[in-house]
């Protein structure tokens, strides 16, 4: 055989499995195979010369000297065999010659073995050797960059497996992968944690403020700054009692609807037989001193009661033998105790550190007798969100044990509630609460409880019971057999003597505090246990800690979705957080901050706060701050990367004029006297073939001198003519005007209007006609007898709305509301996949003064003139903003502008995309009442930075 031959043969060899082989046949030879041996001499001779040829000419694969032979055989062994050739094949066998000369194989050995080797080759085909992605397996020149996203782009030999690599490795990616969307990150988990499992979020920043006095005259006051139109109020009979929590809005005293404080929350202590009520009101920091302060001003609250003053750190003689420092040369120093071990100092909780030490924390009324506390970081608030959060709760927390004898005479830990273990009514009432805190695992979500549900407990340290690893609380419905009790629970709920809690008493807490068993202690008694990892049981000497856990209804509002978003908040003194956080992760929740919070009111169809109160004073300084941060972001691109939204139509892209949009929805009412169909006032100017004539506005054909195009751009005018561009001296930031300083609008909160409007927003008639559910049976059609008192009340006022997209698209920040035309209607008919018309391009008036501008500032630089002196009369203009004061918001574009989106995204509840925001009343009703009856309630949406409407539906959920 040739050398090429040989080559060619070795390379074939070397890929041929191993695990392939002949089964031998009993025969008559030593081996026990029916073999023939060929003749000594020509197998001799015909393995030296492969010898000889394979060690000279081949390039194969190198093989190991011993890879065959037994250590220690000689040279002439190897050629010959130990024992030569008188020991028959059995030493043909031990030498594994090259070749093997076969004279009878069995059909069925035969078949077997080939079957062996076509399935193992089979196998290496359809399995990928490397960790190299379907794709990559093609030649260089077949590959395409779209076959990383796109499997149609591939072979469809290969497309099967590359749906399989892809959903694989979606779950993996995805797990980790965050979707940033409008500048937030948003985690995956988190919508998953909220739907399937169970959320933690600390809501401890949240201020508690106390109020304490007699019931008739807390009453009195407080009902000066609430109304019963929006919902509760402090004198709900159901909240007053206790049993549950409440939630409302705050205005100033007496100016309902206007002057608005923000949302609460708020829950009684049940009554104890005595006039004297307490009162715990929940507010967001940024809402904080104005609620205060106006509280302070209907109570007539002004002297201070109480100073939170920083007490000096006074350690014990113990204390500070324990505190000595061993001085060692060349060591670092170390703090031992009297034993000789190492200790660490025990952190003091001073304050609760929100506020100045000198500053007044409580105030009292010498006419009233109302006493006001801050009690903020006193109490932390933890939420549960999810439909296994009761569970988590269950696998969590401990019944405390009655208990009888003191601890021990040196400390004062758990003496309060030795106390009141000897009372027989207060042990009863304890074991009332622990019956029905067991009774929540045999739930399958808190949803099912009554909403705001207030449950009381006294629970132990819950660090005892924490797992040696992760674990997932799972629900066990066996466990409970008794329905009955759970049933009655669901209807009845908790009654109002277990939602007593000890956790109102503030020297309770204080002692529960200060008598916490530290880290450091509870490890040193582990370590003292005979079975390591085993149970600590420290009996008397265990922490009492009285906890509130008050249920969350989640999502109530519309009709898709109930109770999602559902959980528990617990209530626990302050000192206490990390005990109870960390055994909260070891039963498997997820944590989220402030971005999650915002998802999760966003699936709510909530209003978050700050956020979407635009007409209360933390709204409109959170729209300030907001503004800034994107004009910034906008200034730091490159001028070539920026958005033109003078172009675009876009007056306002970073804050929404919500003053200029009720002021001019107002005025077109006045000036048009009554109700006008959209296509009498606004003529059908943005389709994309051509464009119609239209005043106030007029399409120009004008030449880029960028590109030399001739581009079709619209012309915005006014009542005297052409909008000048010389006498334009504003500055850029929006937030200076003054809709954004004082509030000349209000946001419609009254549930009986919120409920008719949400009746006139579905569609009455066609194949989209949703059935009307019970509650809105009674409501009166849309006729201008029932609409105009409502004009007539509310001249300026924003609803809040939901959208949901019909199609694909994304609504960003401050997308626009738009109301479409007749023309826009009749295509959407005919055309079921019409995505919505195009904004026709606007002529940019401000293009001439900015390049001005910079020929000035060039030549005041080169003639030496400071930086300063040509900022004295203006700020500088930016490319792409408009720079003069707003001109009618409502018809600057082809489309008339009906509100703006707050927040937007793609939803992973609903699979598409879901804006919310607000719009004009005056607008919404002006468009319902236009509009077809099978067309109720649809709007175009258009992001500030694009010029494609897209249709969306509108609901206002109650």
């Amino acid at each position: 055989m040739s050398g090429a031959r040989e080559k060619k043969r070795a390379k074939k060899m070397r890929n041929q499995p191993a695990s392939v082989t002949i089964p031998a046949e009993p025969g008559p030879f030593a081996g026990g195979g029916s073999r023939a041996c060929p003749p000594p001499g020509d197998v001799h001779s015909e393995q030296q010369q492969q010898q000889q040829k394979f060690s000279n000419q081949s390039t194969g694969p190198s093989y190991r000297k011993d890879q065959y032979f037994s250590k220690g055989q000689s040279r002439g062994e190897r050629a010959r065999g130990r024992g030569g050739w008188q020991g028959g094949c059995q030493s043909v066998s031990e030498e594994m010659p090259k070749y093997i000369t076969v004279l009878f194989i069995p059909v069925s050995t035969f078949a077997q073995a080939r079957a062996a080797e076509i399935s193992a080759m089979l196998k290496a085909v359809s399995q990928k050797s490397s960790n190299s992605l379907v794709f990559q397996t093609l030649p260089r020149h077949m590959r395409r960059r779209a076959m990383s996203h796109n499997i149609k782009r591939l072979p469809r030999r290969l497309q099967e497996m590359a749906r399989k690599e892809f959903f694989e490795t979606l779950s993996l990616h995805l797990r980790f992968l965050k979707i940033i969307v409008n500048g937030s990150e948003i985690a995956l988990g988190t919508s998953l944690a909220h739907t399937n499992y169970m959320f933690l979020r600390d809501l401890s920043y949240y201020c508690c403020l106390e109020l304490t006095g007699k019931e008739n005259e807390l009453l009195k006051q407080l009902g000066r700054m609430c109304s019963i139109d929006t919902g509760l109020t402090f004198q709900e009979a159901s909240c007053l009692s206790g049993r549950f929590e409440g939630s409302l809005y705050l205005y100033r005293a007496d100016r309902y609807p206007e002057d608005m404080l923000g949302p609460v929350t708020f829950f009684w202590r049940p009554r104890d037989g005595s006039e004297h009520r307490q009162l715990w009101i929940w507010v967001h920091p940024a809402l904080k001193q104005d609620i205060l302060r106006e509280l302070k001003a209907i109570f007539q609250c002004s002297e201070p009661e109480g100073i939170c003053i920083t007490e000096p750190v006074t350690t014990s003689v113990q204390e500070e033998k324990q505190m000595e420092v061993v001085m060692c040369p060349g060591k670092k120093r170390k703090k031992e105790d009297k034993e000789g071990e190492k200790v660490v100092p025990v952190k003091k909780i001073i304050g609760d550190g929100t506020r100045d030490p000198f500053q007044s924390y409580s105030w009292i009324s010498q006419t009233t007798g109302i006493a006001i506390s801050d009690r903020s970081m006193e109490i932390l608030r933890y939420r549960l969100i999810g439909p296994l959060s009761h569970l988590v709760l269950t696998e969590t927390l401990k019944a405390a044990s009655v208990q009888t004898e003191m601890a021990g005479s040196e400390t004062e830990r758990n003496n309060w509630w030795v106390e009141n273990c000897k009372d027989s009514e207060k042990v009863s009432l304890h074991q009332c609460q622990s019956a029905i805190f067991e009774l929540l695992e045999g739930m399958s979500s808190p949803s099912e409880m009554p909403p705001g549900t207030i449950l009381g407990l006294t629970v132990g340290d819950p660090r005892i019971n924490l797992p040696k690893k992760k674990t997932k609380a799972m629900p066990d419905f066996e466990k409970y057999q008794d329905n009955d009790k759970v049933r009655q629970l669901y209807l009845e709920g908790v009654p109002v003597d277990c939602a007593h809690s000890f956790i109102w008493d503030q020297d309770i807490c204080k002692n529960v505090t200060e008598n916490k068993i530290s880290e450091q202690d509870l490890n040193h008694m582990r370590a003292q246990l005979l079975v390591p990892g085993s149970h600590l049981d420290l009996g008397p000497c265990e922490s009492k800690i009285p906890v509130l856990l008050v249920q969350q209804p989640g999502k109530m509002a519309g009709e898709d979705r109930p109770g999602w978003g559902s959980g528990w908040d617990i209530c626990l003194p302050k000192g206490w957080g990390m005990a109870f956080w960390i055994p909260f992760i070891y039963q498997g929740v997820r944590v989220g901050g402030l971005q999650e919070a915002l998802m999760h009111s966003e699936y709510q169809r909530t209003p978050h706060t700050p956020n979407d109160f635009p007409d209360c004073q933390a709204g409109r300084q959170f729209a300030k701050e907001l503004e800034t941060s994107l004009l910034e972001k906008f200034k730091r691109r490159p001028p070539a990367k920026r958005a033109n939204y003078v172009k675009l139509g876009t007056l306002s892209p970073f804050i929404c004029p919500w003053g200029q949009l009720t002021k001019n929805w107002e005025g077109r009412m006045k000036a048009s006297g009554g109700f006008v169909h959209p296509s009498l006032s606004h003529p059908e100017c943005c389709t994309t073939e051509g464009h119609s004539d239209c005043d106030p506005k007029a399409v120009v054909r004008e030449t880029s001198p960028e590109t030399g195009e001739v581009e079709e751009t619209m012309e915005i005018t006014s009542s005297e003519g052409t909008l000048k561009t010389e006498d334009v001296t504003s500055t850029q930031d929006l937030g200076v005007r003054g809709e954004t300083q004082t509030s000349d609008f209000i946001v419609l909160r009254s549930e009986k209007l919120l409920m008719q409007l949400s009746a006139w927003c579905y569609p009455t008639a066609g194949k989209d006609r949703r059935i009307r559910l019970i509650s809105r049976l009674g409501q009166r059609e849309m006729t201008e007898d029932v609409f105009l008192p409502i004009l007539l009340s509310y001249p300026r006022a924003l609803v809040w709305v939901n959208l949901s997209l019909l199609r694909k698209g994304n609504p960003e920040l401050h997308a626009m509301i738009c109301i479409p035309t007749e023309d826009d209607l009749l295509h959407l008919s005919k055309d079921k996949l019409f995505c919505g018309p195009q904004e026709p391009k606007h002529r940019d008036i401000f293009k001439d003064k900015v390049k001005r501008q910079k020929e000035e500032k060039k030549k005041k630089k080169k003639k030496g003139i400071p930086d300063q002196d040509t900022t004295e009369d203006h700020e500088d203009l930016i490319l792409g903003l408009w720079s003069d004061a707003l001109p009618d918001v409502t018809s600057h574009c082809s489309r008339t502008v009906l509100g703006y989106v707050t927040r937007g995204d793609f939803s992973l509840a609903t699979g598409c995309g879901e804006a919310l925001g607000f719009v004009s009343l005056t607008g919404l009703i002006y468009m319902l009442y236009n509009q077809p009856a099978d067309k109720k309630g649809l709007v175009l949406l258009r992001t500030p930075a694009s010029l494609q409407y897209r249709f969306a539906r509108l609901n206002i959920e109650v």
